[in-house]
């Protein structure tokens, strides 16, 4: 049952990862070509190099980039890597949260929270796809990341009802975890005039405090997303040294890290 559970999540982890990166390009288009392109949000996919509508074996996450080697099947032009990296990355990410839940044993509440839970990695699948490829991070997703974690931290606080009596501690650590991870992007941001950081990593940083609830956890997504980004992005800047880092994708990858090993790190540092 917990096998074909999380294959059933990594299947659908991977068509949202395809949907999503086709909906940034979209979105992207419409903004850049200030309301006026052809690419509607329920269209067709096409070949952005030959117009080539694509056929239905050609949108098989996954599957189909590897087929086709990463190319058009007309025009043969390559397709990028930014398809693959999202259905790759939302597939192991949905597959990652799926270890933390018992499919047999979890009650009512626990499901609240996994689905509300997935909800918040569709939103920040989306920013991670969008920051990573234009920059940018779009403000109504941010606002609904941070709705989703608001809602997160309310049904973890009312599952711990059941258990034991109300504490202040179960408030201020939400509010603690978001001032941790979205204050120091905050105040980054201020400090350099938004040349280190973005103007929307703060508020990035505040869904995912709040969805974390534990500054102990939102101080190692930190220090997680910090080793990433630099791991990754160094040799690219050594090259160009112009090259601006784009952190949206690597605070979702550190706190989707962070949550799926939250019992080994809690462990980790005696708690």
């Amino acid at each position: 049952m917990q096998i074909l559970f999380l294959t059933l999540l990594f299947i659908l982890g991977a068509c949202f990862g395809s949907f999503l990166c086709c909906q940034a390009r979209r979105l992207h288009l419409k903004q850049t070509a200030k309301g006026k392109t052809k690419q509607k949000f329920n269209a067709r996919s096409v070949c952005l190099h030959c117009d080539y509508q694509l056929k239905w074996y050609d949108n098989i996450p996954i599957i189909s980039w590897i087929f086709l080697c990463g190319k058009c099947r007309k025009c043969k032009k390559k397709i990028g890597f930014a398809e693959i990296l999202s259905e790759l990355g939302l597939a192991l990410a949905f597959l990652a949260l799926g270890t933390t839940i018992d499919p047999v044993t979890a009650n009512i509440m626990e499901w609240a929270i996994f689905i509300t839970t997935l909800a918040l990695t569709i939103s920040l699948g989306f920013l991670a796809i969008y920051d990573g490829s234009y920059g940018e991070l779009p403000t109504k997703y941010l606002v609904l990341s941070i709705i989703c974690a608001i809602l997160i931290s309310f049904l973890k606080e009312w599952a711990s009802l059941s258990v034991s009596a109300f504490s202040p501690q179960n408030i201020l650590e939400p509010l603690a975890s978001a001032a941790i991870l979205g204050g120091i992007y905050l105040i980054l941001y201020l400090v350099s005039n938004g040349k280190w950081v973005g103007d929307g990593d703060w508020l990035l940083g505040t869904a995912l405090g709040l969805a974390l609830a534990s500054p102990w956890l939102s101080i190692i997504t930190l220090f997680i997303a910090n080793v990433l980004a630099c791991l990754v992005m160094a040799p690219v800047v050594k090259k160009s040294k112009n090259k601006r880092i784009y952190f949206g994708p690597f605070m979702v990858i550190a706190f989707i890290i962070t949550l799926t090993f939250a019992d080994f790190f809690y462990y980790a540092i005696g708690m």
